[in-house]
């Protein structure tokens, strides 16, 4: 638990996150596996811990989401328990990272950890930066490591597998007003006006409805005119951001391209297109809508994505995690392992 804390201590908001590379390089070093440091190229660093020659590898992100909020730990009494309910109660560590990635980042290295101790091999921790702002570190690990068999991606999913992922589709917009006195509206045209009218022809589409990830939602951010109160806007500049399905995917790029004219200027920043992932029996499975490094690591024949904590505190000034989910978790990736390098008697081992 202190261990765990102490990652949670430091401070690693995307773009500070070498620090907490630079620490766990010392941390999570043993004896028996080879730690290797990369450079991504914009300060930050990727971590390579492997056992032996890796048909498996464990990876999750360092970065978090600012701001920073330091740990601290509320003990849970069994009656006050809904799920992952024990004996002797529970506690719940709350944080920026507890619930995302820094739960995966422990979960995973326990599960190394109790591995190596029972003599196993043939595995790896990956540990990449960047996440959170574009996955940069996830894109450049296929010039520093070789891929493997099976790539299991930390991320809080409630500690079941996820069987396919939304998809996302960036774009920069610019809509052109005419500036003029307010008082006299009449000789020019609000780019808040066109505003609102562009936001209620999007919300006109009608986006099928896909069978195994449902509704495509959209969210507006980084929206800015600088005008002032009594001046009509001239420019109204701002990102949308789409959570695409696999009905869906290509018709949002269509009405995108389909929305710009003479007034709209419209910018693509690409995205990830949805996605099916490997399961395993015996396992819970979901869908789920959020983003991760697993599009952007290529050469792995077979990706899973399962760890600790919600996604619904996941990023929140509550954001946290039962211990427990923790130790659930490291039982789950090392059930995994077996299952993959022993499937006869994995069922034996946890």
């Amino acid at each position: 638990m202190k261990s765990f804390l102490n990652l949670l201590s430091i401070d690693s908001s995307s773009g500070k996150e070498r620090r907490l590379a630079e620490y766990l390089a010392y941390a999570f070093s043993t004896a028996r596996c080879t730690t290797e440091c990369f450079e991504v190229g914009d300060g930050s660093l990727n971590l390579y811990f492997s056992w032996g020659q890796p048909r498996i590898l464990f990876c999750t992100h360092l970065d978090t989401v600012p701001p920073f909020i330091p740990p601290r730990v509320e003990n849970i009494p069994p009656e006050n328990l809904q799920t992952h309910a024990t004996n002797g109660g529970d506690l719940r560590i709350y944080g920026r990272g507890s619930c995302d990635a820094k739960g995966q980042i422990y979960a995973m290295y326990l599960a190394c950890k109790e591995l190596e101790e029972a003599g196993c091999t043939d595995f790896g921790l990956l540990l990449v930066s960047g996440e959170e702002t574009g996955s940069n570190g996830a894109k450049q690990v296929r010039h520093q490591i070789p891929s493997c068999e099976y790539l299991v991606v930390g991320e809080p999913t409630d500690n079941k597998m996820v069987s396919a992922c939304k998809g996302t589709k960036a774009f920069e917009v610019i809509l052109h007003g005419h500036s003029a006195h307010s008082g006299y509206p009449e000789y020019g045209y609000s780019a808040i006006l066109r505003f609102n009218q562009w936001l209620n022809r999007l919300q006109e589409v009608v986006f099928p409805d896909d069978p195994l990830l449902g509704a495509t939602t959209w969210n507006i951010g980084c929206l800015h005119s600088d005008n002032a109160q009594n001046i009509l806007s001239d420019r109204v500049r701002f990102r949308i951001y789409f959570r695409t399905t696999f009905a869906s995917d290509e018709l949002v790029t269509q009405t995108m391209e389909s929305f710009r004219d003479e007034h709209t200027e419209i910018t693509a920043f690409g995205g990830d297109t949805p996605a099916r992932y490997h399961t395993l029996p015996g396992f819970d499975t979901q869908t789920v809508a959020f983003g991760n490094d697993a599009p952007h690591l290529p050469g792995f024949q077979h990706k899973i994505i399962c760890g600790p904590g919600s996604i619904l505190v996941a990023h929140t000034d509550h954001e946290s995690i039962l211990w427990s989910e923790i130790r659930e978790a490291a039982d789950i990736y090392k059930k995994v392992y077996h299952l993959i390098q022993e499937p006869s008697n994995a069922q034996l081992k946890k």
